[in-house]
């Protein structure tokens, strides 16, 4: 009796790894495929509509980036006369005010809002809503306080608001600081997979685009229409991209529209990161998948697409969970191991190729940007996926444990920048 519950178990976890596995290669598929398309496809732009954008920009003790950034925005080629840049200054403890101060007193589009205890602190979110009570914007953009974004990425992104149907828009995050060490570097390579090829083929095939929560905004009036951002969540980019469809609008991914962040620096670092994304993501999970299921707003293959974008920090406790049952299913029925093996396969194939970028994702994606010698490092990323094995468990238990214990634990830690990026940009 435990053996086929054991083998049960086992099948299910395999099928669910098959089932991305194929999702994977369709995407990649599809971004190859429509790839010599786009280099040959001109592009028409809508040069007529310029609606009036507001450019959110939390921050919270970020004094080693936040002159970089907003010396960017005042390079913008977008009409200053239609845009307005504001500053969240969250708590900070460090010189982030006052820089930013320095760039009221030149540019009159630039506004800051400083927040103080005990309204402020309380992660991105709560920041974001903040922010967005002094914005006048049709359009609202977000950016991350550490972004150096392209000058013409303002007409990028608003371009494709004017499809009505489109409730919000997606860019291209890049790493800046790629060269400092091996874990930038990994971080670079998982980027390059998750939008030139993830995103991009969501976006194609008419699927579930996900808002990222910077480099990229939403409309005014459907982000009043749904209450603003849900400070209880702490992956509010993720619950906002699920609000946005089950209300029958779409995002939309531009991958010429580039932005450049500071990646982490440390494995340290790249813990609380991923830790933050993972628990976020799967209080996404438990909160929208059923809605999505019902939702009459969505189509089949939406609704697919949806339940697998919203388990994917599921997957490396998958994984590991899936490796539990393999040993005592190898000396519960010694004899056949050969078929255990076998089924086993798929979940290690899958284990041992990357995490949320897949290795097959992305080697295409770097083929496609041209980055030949960043290829060599892809196998590498066997250490990010293992890394995010504990990471991932730990999330899920924590957040289980608060639901049943019915505390809110939900501190949101932010991600320390350096400023080492400021180097490898050309002044």
């Amino acid at each position: 009796m435990i053996s086929e519950i054991l083998e049960t178990l086992l099948l299910f976890l395999t099928a669910l790894m098959i089932a991305y596995l194929v999702r994977h290669y369709v995407f990649t598929m599809t971004v190859l495929k429509s790839a010599q398309r786009r280099k040959s496809a001109i592009t028409v732009v809508n040069t007529t509509y310029k609606p009036i954008v507001s450019i959110l920009i939390p921050a919270r003790n970020e004094e080693k980036v936040i002159a970089r950034t907003l010396k960017r925005m005042t390079e913008l080629t977008y009409p200053k006369d239609k845009l307005q840049i504001i500053i969240i200054d969250d708590v900070s403890t460090d010189n982030t005010g006052k820089i930013a101060e320095q760039y009221l007193k030149t540019y009159n589009n630039i506004k800051i809002v400083h927040r103080n205890e005990p309204e402020g602190g309380r992660g991105k979110a709560s920041a974001l809503n903040a922010g967005f009570k002094h914005a006048k914007g049709e359009i609202i953009l977000c950016f991350d306080a550490d972004y150096y974004p392209q000058k013409d990425i303002i007409e990028k992104l608003v371009k494709e608001f004017d499809d009505p149907k489109v409730g919000a828009v997606q860019g291209r995050v890049t790493v800046l600081n790629e060269p400092q060490n091996i874990v930038t570097r990994l971080v670079a390579l998982e980027r390059t997979g998750g939008y030139c090829i993830d995103q991009q083929a969501r976006n194609s095939l008419g699927l579930i685009t996900q808002f990222g929560g910077t480099v990229g905004g939403f409309r005014r009036e459907l982000w009043e229409s749904l209450g603003g951002w849900d400070e209880s969540i702490l992956a509010e980019d993720t619950d906002l991209t699920f609000r946005v469809y089950l209300a029958g609008y779409r995002v939309r991914y531009v991958n010429d529209a580039e932005c450049y962040e500071e990646a982490v620096e440390s494995w340290r670092a790249y813990w609380k990161q991923r830790y933050r994304w993972a628990k976020g993501h799967m209080q996404c999970f438990f909160k929208h998948w059923l809605k999505v299921l019902r939702s009459s707003n969505l189509s089949f293959r939406e609704k697919i697409d949806g339940l697998l974008l919203l388990t994917v920090y599921f997957v490396p406790v998958f994984v590991l969970f899936s490796w539990i049952l393999g040993v005592p299913l190898f000396f519960l029925h010694p004899q056949h191991w050969i078929g255990v093996f076998w089924i086993f396969v798929p979940v290690s194939l899958y284990s041992f190729v990357g995490n949320f970028a897949p290795f097959f994702e992305v080697g295409v994606g770097a083929h496609l940007d041209g980055r030949t010698r960043a290829q060599w490092l892809i196998p590498l990323l066997v250490l990010t996926f293992l890394y995010s094995i504990p990471i991932c468990t730990k999330a899920l238990a924590d957040l289980l444990i608060a639901k049943i214990s019915g505390k809110n634990d939900n501190y949101w830690e932010r991600t320390f920048h350096s400023g080492n990026g400021n180097c490898y940009i050309m002044s």
